[in-house]
């Protein structure tokens, strides 16, 4: 087969289409959506019906990614580090049903926070869950590793999880693509105790999901995505996942004779690990993420032998390093220049012309005759409100909280309690939470800035359409449903329905309706083109 020039998230897209998956479910989020995306432009995936729209939240996309796996088919779910958060009830119980065709979970987590709220470590939620877990080195190792997680599901019948970072999702390398599989066939399971997980049928699968350890463990001990490089002296390092990258660069850029075991493969193969360390007095754990390894290490071996993150040989925070990596294998290091401050950093800002924008300078007008502003914002493009020049908004810490702590806010007393929320935002946790303030009858006011797409991860198709009947649906008085368009030209207009529904005693929902400027221009060059080609048939 052919090598492609690939990121890491396109070679794990690929492996999956070439390991014979029927669907591929996720919700855009950063470092992932390449994953899904490749597969939504991918000609074979078409070919072979593979289904590839976006889901409305990491949940219902486990949950579809399950329901495949029950019909016998192999299925991928894809998500971010934090998104794994949102599916956890639906990840935590497959591991107690099990799976019947190969269900792989690719979680990409992002060490140093480039685009999210925090760094968590998504190995703690596999060893939490007991299910194997596959952490890739490089492109080439996590294409190989998806066809290979695809087999190991169906051999344990469990869900595998592929955990990857930032840096080997968004780096690029040549990737040799092996013979792709057939699709399973349509095979539901006739299992029904596995998949009704009653409390008794539940306690005798999470008995046979203990059983399944020790065997999980073997396959570890013999897999090769675990191995060692040999070397010489006392002191040696374990690397885990793409830490083994950082760790080979410095041994080779710096000659030094040392050993490295390479784990990419859990739960920990520990005969191997045992064998390793004993021979060693002094073992620094790489990893990338949380200490989660070099703890249980410790826990076996006692905390003289290794070294770490938790003893500060390396950062406790933030990606790792070859500098990071260098120094603490005690690696003189050359004294570099400081970059000159030539050039002030730029802070992210909203698009020239972008309709939240607007919104903003609407609401901080309408804000000049109170007091205080409270408005509590959401993930999405519009929490850059927070910095200049809008400063508009109070909170942003999950999806979805945007409405809940206003609607907490309220109960408390603060009033006008305003949430501001995207469309897409809104579809994957925001509409919970109006039914609760519906159901309370709370003076909330609810802005959905809606832009018509998921546009802080590259413009994919919302969920968040037909807001206006959701809201009614929901049991909002149609009477304070509102449709504006952030627009200058309608600074006033829209500065008048913000003022009377902030002093509305009840919920009341704003809709600020503008296509996202990005799309805009997209889209309109997709209909310049489709009317060219119309035209030329005539």
């Amino acid at each position: 087969m052919k090598n492609q020039l690939l990121l890491g998230a396109e070679a794990i897209a690929l492996a999956a289409i070439d390991a014979g998956i029927s669907g591929v479910y996720a919700y855009p989020g950063t470092p992932s959506t390449e994953v899904t995306e490749y597969i939504q432009r991918s000609k074979v995936a078409k070919q072979n019906n593979v289904r590839s729209r976006w889901a409305a939240n990491e949940k219902t996309a486990y949950e579809a990614a399950l329901g495949m796996s029950y019909a016998g088919k192999r299925s991928l779910v894809c998500m971010k580090h934090v998104g794994l958060n949102v599916a956890a009830d639906a990840f935590m119980n497959s591991a107690v049903t099990g799976v019947h065709g190969g269900l792989v979970v690719v979680v990409a987590d992002d060490p140093s926070m480039h685009s999210s709220q925090n760094e968590q470590d998504t190995r703690a939620y596999g060893r939490f869950a007991y299910v194997p877990v596959l952490e890739p080195s490089n492109q080439q190792e996590a294409y190989d590793a998806v066809r290979y997680a695809f087999d190991l599901s169906e051999q344990v019948k469990l869900p595998v999880l592929l955990r990857i970072t930032t840096r080997l999702s968004h780096s690029r390398t040549a990737v040799k693509q092996q013979i792709a599989k057939e699709q399973n066939a349509l095979n539901p399971s006739s299992e029904k105790k596995k998949w009704i997980l009653i409390p008794s049928n539940a306690c005798n699968n999470y008995a046979g999901l203990l059983g399944l350890q020790e065997q999980l463990a073997e396959i570890s001990e013999a897999s090769t995505f675990n191995k060692l490089v040999e070397g010489k002296g006392s002191k040696a390092v374990i690397a885990f996942g793409i830490a083994y990258n950082y760790v080979m660069e410095v041994k080779q850029a710096e000659n030094l004779d040392i050993p490295v075991l390479k784990i990419s493969q859990y739960p920990l193969p520990e005969k191997k690990i045992r064998a390793f360390a004993e021979k060693y007095d002094d073992v620094l754990i790489a990893e990338e993420g949380y200490p989660i390894y070099e703890e249980l290490l410790k826990g076996y071996f006692g905390n003289a032998k290794f070294r770490g993150r938790l003893d500060g040989s390396l950062p406790r925070m933030g990606e790792l390093s070859p500098d990071a990596l260098a120094k603490a294998l005690g690696v003189q290091q050359q004294m570099t220049k400081a970059i000159p401050g030539i050039v002030a950093n730029r802070p992210p800002m909203l698009c020239h012309g972008c309709g939240h924008g607007d919104l903003f300078v609407a609401m901080n007008r309408v804000f000049e005759s109170y007091p205080a502003k409270h408005v509590f914002s959401d993930i999405g493009c519009y929490a850059l409100g927070a910095l200049p020049p809008y400063e508009a908004i109070n909170t942003c810490v999950d999806m979805g909280a945007s409405v809940t702590m206003a609607k907490g806010a309220a109960d408390a007393g603060l009033h006008p309690a305003v949430a501001v929320i995207g469309d897409s935002t809104f579809a994957h946790s925001g509409i919970t939470g109006l039914l609760d303030a519906v159901n309370d009858g709370v003076a909330i006011t609810v802005i959905i800035s809606d832009n018509a797409t998921v546009a802080m991860t590259g413009g994919q198709e919302s969920s968040g359409t037909n807001l206006y009947n959701i809201c009614k649906g929901i049991g909002v008085d149609e009477a304070h449903i509102r449709v504006i368009e952030p627009l200058k030209k309608n600074l006033a207009a829209n500065m008048a329905v913000l003022k009377e529904e902030f002093e509305y005693r009840g919920v009341s929902v704003v809709i600020a309706q503008r296509e996202c400027v990005q799309m805009a221009v997209k889209n309109k060059k997709i209909r310049n083109k489709k009317a060219a080609a119309e035209k030329s048939k005539v």
